[in-house]
C-alpha cells in the first residue's frame, strides 16, 4: 500500500502540476528579480530572500513553454533539492491536496523524449483531473546545479 503525501498544486498555463510539500520551503508573490549573465534563458536570476540569495527559474522556460509576464496569480515557490534552495516561477499556486502515491502511475510511453525526464508521474485526481507530478532531481539537473551554486557565491 502506498504512502501519504501533501502535494502543492500550481499551474503552468492550462496544465497542474504537483510538488511534494516537504520539498518547499515557502510561496512568494514575485519579486524583483536580478538577471546574472551568462546563465541559460530559464534562469531568470537570483533574489533576496529575508537576506538569503536564491536563484530563480522560470518553470515555463524550462519545460519549453512559451514565456509570459508574471500576473497578480504568478507565484515563486522556494523549493529545497540537496540543500539547494531554488525559486520555481509559476503562473499559479493553487492548492495543498492529500494523495496517495498509489494514484501516481509512471509517465507515459508517448510524452517520451526530454520532457517525460522532469516527470515523477501522473496522478489521476477524481474523473477528470490529472496531475503531472514533477521530478526535481530532474528539473534541476547536475550540470545546472553547479551552474546555479555557483549564482549563490
Amino acid at each position: 500500500m502506498g504512502e501519504d503525501l501533501k502535494v502543492i498544486v500550481f499551474a503552468l498555463g492550462n496544465e497542474e502540476y504537483g510538488i511534494e510539500v516537504d520539498k518547499v520551503r515557502t510561496i512568494e508573490r514575485m519579486l524583483p528579480i536580478t538577471r546574472v549573465p551568462k546563465t541559460p534563458a530559464f534562469i531568470k536570476g537570483v533574489i533576496n530572500l529575508r537576506g538569503v540569495v536564491v536563484p530563480v527559474i522560470d518553470l515555463r522556460g524550462r519545460f519549453g513553454l512559451p514565456e509570459t509576464e508574471p500576473t497578480e496569480n504568478s507565484r515563486i515557490i522556494i523549493v529545497a533539492v540537496n540543500e539547494l534552495e531554488v525559486g520555481f516561477i509559476v503562473d499559479a499556486a493553487n492548492d495543498v491536496i492529500d494523495m496517495n502515491t498509489d494514484a501516481i502511475d509512471s509517465p507515459p510511453e508517448v510524452v517520451g523524449g526530454i520532457k517525460a525526464k522532469y516527470l515523477r508521474g501522473v496522478a489521476k485526481m477524481g474523473d477528470d483531473r490529472l496531475l503531472i507530478m514533477l521530478n526535481l532531481a530532474e528539473v534541476l539537473n547536475r550540470s545546472e546545479i553547479i551552474q546555479i551554486e555557483g549564482l549563490e557565491d
